[in-house]
């Protein structure tokens, strides 16, 4: 996967194996290799190649294509989350891994907003209470 997400992310950012390669502090024969997954980078420079790129180590390392909906690596602090398919009388069920990140508890309240045109979006109550404040 590591190899995989290399690749895409450096042509999506459209640089060369040479301008990554110095922008990491390694020749581009060592960047090369990571991208064949011939050898792996050690833990620094897996931190510098996702800071190139803005996503997370996690996502760098791990995320795969055929997991979510064959989406490319999101950005650091956005996710996809995969589908949800709405019930017969509108519910939703929120994946346990977009509950973890986001502290999302049974009971919660939750807020939904919309724009017509940019979609629909899930708030907790505090943060939009939090947004309110800062606000005054």
């Amino acid at each position: 996967m590591l190899a995989e997400n290399l690749v895409e992310l450096r042509k999506l950012h459209k640089m060369s194996q040479e301008e990554l390669a110095e922008k990491i502090g390694v020749s581009r024969q060592t960047l090369s290799k990571y991208e064949t997954g011939e050898s792996l980078p050690d833990i620094e420079k897996c931190r510098d190649l996702a800071d190139a790129f803005g996503v997370s180590i996690d996502d760098l390392v791990n995320y795969s294509r055929d997991d979510n909906m064959g989406l490319g690596v999101p950005p650091k602090g956005k996710h996809i989350f995969g589908m949800v398919k709405v019930g017969d009388k509108g519910q939703i069920v929120i994946p346990s891994k977009a509950r973890k990140i986001f502290n999302i508890n049974p009971g919660d309240n939750l807020i939904l907003l919309g724009d017509e045109e940019a979609g629909i979006a899930i708030i907790k109550e505090e943060g939009i209470l939090e947004m309110l404040q800062k606000q005054k």
